[in-house]
């Protein structure tokens, strides 16, 4: 339920009730992925996703339920039958939905935390016994944690030392805890959802083209800076959407900001004096992606003049030159979108093919965040 974090973070502030649907474990080919969600107040306002469509009708009478019983609830939905009058799932996939109302406990607590940026994760039991069903800990990144599972001391700080090592990789998924550990006499299943600060993207050279990425890695959850040496071009009129914008040569600003494994890099500098000290010192970085701007010949002598300084083939081989697929694109904002689609398909291993005639899974098993707060999948 992280995932919508802002919005239910402001109905706890204004004291308001509700229920929250969250997908906890899925099979097939399920729209939605663990940690989705859907959340329904006391007039009946919703938010939220957890199928595309296919089940929200039934899932929002789930939550206006447990908000008047009070009690969790776990349902499972599966394939709509062919008369399509079955409440289901069109696309043949399988989700487990646990519904709770949340009223107390350590819910506003992650909800503030994932609202404000912080990294936290919220481990919620999703397979159990049904007195502590829907029951979560809320877990900081130094290890210490709020809330119980209901059970005995041991379980919550098993199931904190779980949720911990997911925070630490930036992951959300669902994790079993053995009879011996559960202390309960059964295995208990926890849904672990970690809010991490949003990924970044940095953007060196302030042209046209990279007004347009701006937007669109933005919309893809980015946390983005644009970075140019040149005071002129690199303005925030130019970039009115960027979170940063950065006046410096782009290889001593790349040796001085924080980047991790999740984080994009793309140069569209297109000039050596630029691009070959900035891709010499990307390239040797732990980050997701390095792409950079160019034609065919550009990234030949580009390549030429990065091995001239020592970068090895095996580094080369990480450069994504020319950047981006091949969707023909001609404008800025055709560009930055074949930029983005490269991102995307590196992140979560797609193809890029067109899915027309082809034989591979819609839905792949992603390492990173779709957005700038719930991590990936496990």
């Amino acid at each position: 339920m992280l995932d919508i974090a802002d919005e239910l973070n402001r109905w706890v502030e204004q004291g308001r009730e509700f229920a929250v649907a969250t997908v906890v474990a899925v099979g097939g080919s399920a729209p939605r992925q663990p940690g989705a969600a859907l959340a329904v107040d006391s007039e009946g306002t919703a938010i939220g996703s957890v199928s595309g469509g296919c089940v929200e009708g039934a899932v929002y009478e789930l939550c206006q339920q447990a908000l008047e019983d009070g009690e969790s609830v776990l349902e499972r939905f599966g394939y709509s039958d062919e008369d399509a009058f079955a409440v289901g799932l069109t696309c043949g996939g399988i989700i487990d939905i646990l519904v709770t109302p949340v009223r107390g406990g350590v819910f506003p607590a992650a909800l503030a935390a994932a609202a404000g940026g912080e990294a936290a994760a919220l481990a919620r039991i999703t397979d159990g016994p049904s007195d502590v069903m829907g029951r979560a800990l809320l877990v900081r990144p130094d290890g210490s944690y709020e809330g119980s599972l209901g059970g005995h001391p041991e379980l919550d700080r098993t199931a904190a030392a779980e949720a911990g090592a997911m925070l630490d990789a930036g992951r959300t998924g669902t994790r079993v805890i053995g009879e011996d550990g559960s202390r309960c006499g059964q295995p208990l299943t926890l849904l672990v959802e970690s809010s991490v600060p949003a990924p970044r993207m940095i953007v060196f050279g302030a042209i046209d083209f990279a007004s347009a990425l701006v937007r669109v890695g933005k919309f893809l959850g980015y946390h983005v800076t644009v970075c140019d040496a040149r005071p002129v071009f690199a303005t925030r009129t130019r970039f009115p959407e960027a979170d940063e914008i950065v006046v410096d040569w782009p290889h001593r600003y790349l040796e001085s900001t924080e980047v991790d494994g999740r984080a994009v890099l793309c140069v569209l500098t297109h000039d050596a004096k630029f691009d070959v000290p900035l891709l010499e010192l990307a390239l040797k970085l732990p980050v997701a992606y390095v792409g950079a701007m160019g034609s065919r010949r550009t990234h030949e002598d580009r390549n030429k003049r990065l091995r001239d300084v020592g970068v090895t083939e095996l580094e080369l081989a990480r450069l994504r030159s020319p950047i981006g697929l091949d969707l023909g694109a001609r404008t800025p904002e055709e560009t930055a979108l074949s930029i983005a689609a490269e991102i995307v398909a590196n992140r979560r291993g797609g193809s890029g093919v067109s899915l027309t005639g082809a034989h591979t899974p819609i839905h792949h098993d992603g390492q990173d965040p779709p957005t700038g707060r719930i991590a990936s999948v496990a």
